[in-house]
């Protein structure tokens, strides 16, 4: 029997009207912005009226570093958020936004697998509600404003070779990393250098996802650095007078979208930003309101533990005050198969030993997430493939590690298939075990946040940065943003800067090749490797097949 698609499953979805599911969490109809039957933006002054309500409990779902055998990060949070839900627990999903640069590129959207996923899963991985085209327009705004207030006499004193703010776009296009504008004579402004980032890399997205409300989103958006003068004061986007336009632009996309799981359960579908060049966690706005309405709150971060677990830790929780009561990462036997050497193509046959020879990754990410004080159970995410003496050598490997493995069939069975995960995290998060602390204190200096991060998470021996990197650290250490944490842009695929070291390499090193300010979102980003802040598309992007079919249904999106 063929198995059905992902854009099958949902398309088969029996969804309840958006109301219905706000109501299972007490939001009035009155409090709903629906778009269509299907999703809705929960209003701000319903958000503000919970202030004073206790939170529940917040589990995280993680990973070990993605491989092209595919781990299911997504699924799990979904399939979880629903086991949840089954055993008598008020669960909701804390999900971010599918880019539409990976949607047409190779990774694929961003809304679950098999029965473990959240619908409509066609407009979650297109445009939504609008909120990347809201993010985009904003970023956008002020660099047209830069360029506009050069051009009309320049009264601000900006350094043409000093502009910081690169403009973005939501697509894979690596024919604008470096463009240079205002060719064509006078009327079009001064020549310069500049470029493009992917939308989920701006600032912009940042700051929306770590703002509290509509007044901290203008306060931060005022707070972007996006030049310096001649003599290198730093000029503001409150300077050019662009924070209060950009606000309205962002009013709706400020909003949480309420969306359900084919299991008609809540899920929070808000913001986007990549784990591997931004700080991959869905909106501080989202899981507070979440925190406020359910039991249990599951939600994920971006790529492996060592990217996204980090910086939910370091970045989201020390700046929103959350304490996590648990974690969950996910692995895959074929994920460890492929750390110990397996090929993709041989996947599918059984390799014990290439298993065991695997096992480190993940049991290099158990450790790390247990550095942080939080209790941690592993997900083997199923596939059918995998056989029992492979399934019970990873579990044998995560004893060993002190932690429990549990078998989970949420992609071919939903709720039903991930019962046991969802008991296991119910007695990690009310034993009380969770002493939840970020990895550094805000008091250390900028470069030994980076050597700290290098050391301890990625097992690096030193970190390589040159003067310039050292001395700009420096000067921001003076200039009053010393307490700001790291969020390192680096491959997902290695704890090293190598995307083809698997497993759990040791005696490398972390070389950092520039440092970017991020004043309104408050961090500092740490460039590393060859990492690039705009991606291309691979040579057989997926944009390819995709397309409409006879009844006008889109095809191709997985």
């Amino acid at each position: 029997m063929a198995v059905k698609t992902d854009i099958e499953i949902a398309r088969e979805a029996r969804k309840k009207p958006i109301l219905e599911i706000g109501a299972k969490l007490g939001i009035p109809a009155e409090h709903l912005l629906p778009y269509g039957h299907d999703k809705a933006k929960i209003g701000q002054d319903f958000i503000r009226s919970l202030e004073g309500r206790p939170d529940g409990r917040l589990v995280l779902v993680t990973a070990i570093n993605p491989t092209p055998a595919g781990e299911g990060k997504t699924t799990t949070t979904v399939g979880l958020g629903d086991g949840l839900n089954r055993i008598g627990k008020r669960a909701v999903v804390c999900i971010r936004e599918a880019s539409l640069g990976p949607n047409f590129g190779m990774k694929g959207g961003a809304a679950g697998g098999g029965y473990a996923q959240v619908v409509p899963m066609e407009e979650m991985n297109l445009h939504f509600t609008g909120d990347f085209h809201a993010i985009t327009s904003a970023h956008n705004l002020l660099s047209a404003m830069i360029d506009n207030h050069i051009y009309w006499g320049n009264a601000l004193g900006i350094d043409e070779r000093r502009v910081a703010w690169r403009r973005v776009m939501d697509m894979n296009d690596r024919a604008l990393r470096d463009i240079v504008v205002s060719l064509g004579g006078v009327a079009n402004g001064f020549p310069r250098q500049t470029g493009f980032d992917i939308t989920v890399a701006s600032e912009v997205m940042a700051i929306l996802c770590l703002a509290s409300d509509l007044a901290d989103l203008q306060r931060r958006l005022g707070d972007i650095v996006v030049a310096y003068t001649r003599d290198k004061a730093p000029v503001y986007c409150r300077d050019l007078k662009a924070d209060g336009a950009m606000t309205v632009l962002l009013k709706d996309a400020m909003q949480p979208n309420l969306v359900q799981t084919l299991e008609n359960n809540p899920a929070f579908v808000h913001g986007g930003p990549f784990a591997n060049i931004a700080h991959g966690c869905n909106s501080v706005i989202a899981t507070k309101t979440a925190l406020k309405l359910a039991d249990y709150v599951v939600t994920e971060a971006g790529f492996g533990a060592d990217l996204g677990a980090e910086k939910f830790f370091d970045i989201k929780c020390r700046k929103a005050g959350l304490r996590p009561s648990a974690a969950v990462i996910v692995a895959t036997v074929r994920a460890m198969k492929m750390n110990g050497g397996v090929a993709k193509a041989d996947l599918g046959a059984e390799n014990v030993e290439a298993v065991r020879k695997g096992c480190p990754n993940l049991g290099r990410h158990i450790a790390n997430v247990k550095g942080f004080g939080v209790p941690v159970v592993v997900a083997i995410n199923h596939f059918h493939s995998d056989t029992e003496a492979e399934i019970a050598a990873v579990k044998a490997y995560v004893a060993e590690q002190g932690a429990e493995a549990i078998l989970c069939r949420h992609w071919a069975q939903g709720s039903a298939g991930i019962e046991d995960l969802a008991h296991a995290v119910v007695r990690l998060a009310e034993g009380g075990t969770s002493d939840f602390s970020p990895l550094y204190p805000d008091d250390m200096p900028l470069f030994e946040k980076i050597e700290t991060i290098a050391k301890r998470i990625y097992h690096a021996d030193a970190v390589i940065a040159d003067k310039a990197v050292r001395e700009q650290l420096k000067a921001w250490e003076a200039a009053g943003y010393g307490h700001f944490p790291i969020c390192m842009a680096k491959t997902q695929y290695s704890f090293t800067t190598d995307p083809n070291q698997r497993g759990a390499p040791t005696g490398h090193s972390v070389p950092v090749r520039e440092v970017r300010l991020s004043a309104g979102a408050g961090f500092i980003v740490a460039i590393c490797g060859e990492i690039m802040t705009m991606p291309g598309l691979p040579k057989v992007p997926s944009a390819e097949t995709i397309g409409l079919n006879a009844s006008g249904q889109v095809e191709g999106l997985f």
